[in-house]
């Protein structure tokens, strides 16, 4: 039987002397960005560099000290990855964290007063979630390019780009030199509320919040691919 267990070399500091399991799993679990780690993995990022997306202000050492918490106690695996890169995978402990992950975001969807979720803006963390709930299906017989512009924030964080091909959607931080064929001008305030089901597009764009530049096709294919956080649909409880 597969059992979680610690390695005799792994260094818990948080220890809470009990043998109760809910205080044997937070050892492991509770650890200070340790879920939004395996939060990451849950969604299907396997790569250091893409797991660092997800949590862009966690430094590359804790994310490396919390995957090797996170290996030794069973909870991930590393795997020799392409080109002589390391790839983590969830080992059946960790999947089955899945509806822990998944309760406590609903949790928070539902009774997190949502001025509190819009404290916490952050245009990183928000277009890899976009990026990773894109679906251009059916995809673009060419090349799309979707610029996302947020001119209510530092010149190093305003712009970013979607670029979708016809196998994946690629999301850069910098220019990749291809024609615009949409532009999205938006408050990062009324994005992040658009993705978190706290408002509606139409809302934003009727209020001037949200402007969407292209011809009507694209325009409409865009709302189509343009996918909301799994816990949009969840309903709130607290105002």
């Amino acid at each position: 039987m597969y059992r979680l267990c610690y390695d005799a070399r792994m260094e818990i500091t948080n220890l809470y002397g009990q043998f109760c399991p809910i205080a044997m799993a937070s050892e492991v679990f509770c650890t200070r960005w340790t879920p939004l780690v395996v939060r990451e993995l849950l969604c299907g990022s396997t790569r250091f560099n893409d797991i660092r997306k997800g949590v862009p202000k966690m430094s590359p050492s804790l994310l490396s000290k919390r995957l090797k918490e996170l290996e030794l106690a069973g909870v991930i695996r590393a795997e020799p990855g392409p080109r002589g890169t390391q790839e983590y995978h969830l080992t059946p402990a960790g999947e089955e964290l899945r509806p822990i992950v998944m309760g406590i975001g609903s949790w928070g969807q539902r009774w997190v007063e949502s001025r509190l979720s819009l404290r916490n803006l952050d245009p990183s963390l928000l277009m890899w979630d976009i990026r990773r709930n894109f679906d251009p299906d059916p995809r673009p017989d060419s090349r799309c390019t979707i610029q996302f512009l947020y001119p209510d924030i530092g010149e190093n964080l305003r712009d970013w780009w979607l670029v979708v091909g016809a196998e994946d959607t690629d999301l850069c931080k910098f220019d990749p030199g291809y024609e615009i064929d949409i532009l999205v001008t938006a408050d990062l305030r009324a994005m992040t509320s658009v993705w978190m089901g706290l408002s509606k597009l139409r809302d934003e764009i009727d209020g001037g919040h949200i402007r969407i530049d292209a011809v009507p096709e694209l325009e409409a294919r865009l709302k189509s691919w343009l996918k909301l956080s799994v816990f949009a649909p969840q309903p709130r409880m607290a105002q």
